[in-house]
């Protein structure tokens, strides 16, 4: 079952309310809201001060210096963004947990790059969307992932950095329904958690042009939703108002690869302003495919809890597809 695509069914997953197990990465809220605490990344423990916590983030320093120092050398302007944790951009409304916001991963990279190359690649998302969570749901209440709403105010923070206007006509999107989801948070817990959900289209203009025989070999097995890491997409926009630029965007479910996901949306509003998108799902950066590509923009994105671990190094994203493809038996 995928990320907020459990859509209500005849019947629903009952029993006593867990305590334990999975149901432990979960924190609930007030009004409905989930958080997720704990899982493989320890997502409650990147919150505290401490010594491992700051040399982990001058590693994070020291390589988007490194990658800002080669972009330049090579003429490409390149931005990071960090997705913040629903912890870091909603701790109003936790009830009965204390988290330091001021202490979120995020927070830590953008205070320790000040006065490095680092600065000015970074998009601040945390500042706009505190500054947005009394206006609007910026995440579902029953997932990890933002909304449509937070996710545009990603996205105009990054229109703004590359000095392009982000376009209003996808900021409220055209409404087609509204459905019951319960999202990865809610799936975790018994019964499950579910919410309403008003869907929105976005796609305007931008055509999906090419995609990697990973994403093809797993649609043609009714299995696209199970893929992620490998995945590669390209869009073109052939509208005369589209930014001339091309972009390549090293991202996760955040950006995604799929209009229909509604979870991800910030690859298919990236597609809809620019002339040409390239997105790949992985943290780190395959410098072969930049050099093959030759974009105007390179955009790394990755979700505040992934921050765990540094991205790969040497890492081959025609390998990459080989490993997926045989980790899930593809063939």
């Amino acid at each position: 079952m995928t990320t907020a695509d459990a859509v209500r069914p005849a019947f629903d997953v009952a029993g006593p309310p867990e305590t334990g197990g999975e149901a432990a990465m979960v924190h609930a809220g007030r009004d409905g809201w989930l958080f997720l605490v704990g899982g493989s990344n320890d997502v409650l423990g990147q919150y505290r001060h401490s010594w491992a916590a700051w040399r982990h983030t001058w590693r994070w320093r020291r390589l988007i210096a490194r990658r800002a120092r080669r972009f330049r050398q090579l003429g490409i302007a390149y931005r990071h963004l960090v997705v913040p944790e629903k912890l870091t951009v909603l701790d109003d409304r936790l009830d009965g947990l204390a988290v330091d916001a001021a202490a979120a991963p995020a927070v830590r990279l953008r205070r320790a790059s000040r006065l490095s190359p680092a600065a000015g690649c970074l998009v601040d998302l945390v500042g706009p969307l505190r500054a947005a969570r009394a206006t609007a749901d910026l995440y579902l209440r029953t997932d990890t992932h933002w909304s449509h709403d937070g996710c545009f105010v990603a996205y105009a923070a990054l229109c703004r950095h590359l000095g392009t206007a982000p376009r209003e006509d996808l900021r409220d999107g055209r409404a087609t329904s509204e459905i019951e989801v319960c999202g990865d948070l809610g799936l975790k817990l018994r019964p499950w958690r579910w919410e309403s959900l008003r869907v929105r289209a976005i796609r305007r203009d931008a055509v999906l042009s090419e995609t990697n025989a990973l994403v093809r070999d797993f649609e043609a097995a009714g299995r696209g939703p199970e893929l992620h890491l490998g995945a590669r997409a390209v869009f073109r926009n052939p509208t005369p108002g589209a930014d001339p630029r091309r972009l390549v965007v090293f991202g996760d479910s955040c950006a995604h690869f799929r209009w229909d996901i509604r979870t991800g949306m910030l690859t298919g509003l990236l597609a809809e302003t620019f002339a040409e998108v390239h997105f790949l799902w992985s943290t780190g950066i395959d410098w072969d495919y930049v050099a093959a590509v030759r974009p105007d923009v390179v955009v790394t994105e990755i979700a505040e809890r992934f921050m765990a671990e540094l991205p790969p190094f040497g890492y081959s994203h025609a390998r990459l597809e080989e490993t997926v493809r045989a980790r899930k038996d593809l063939g």
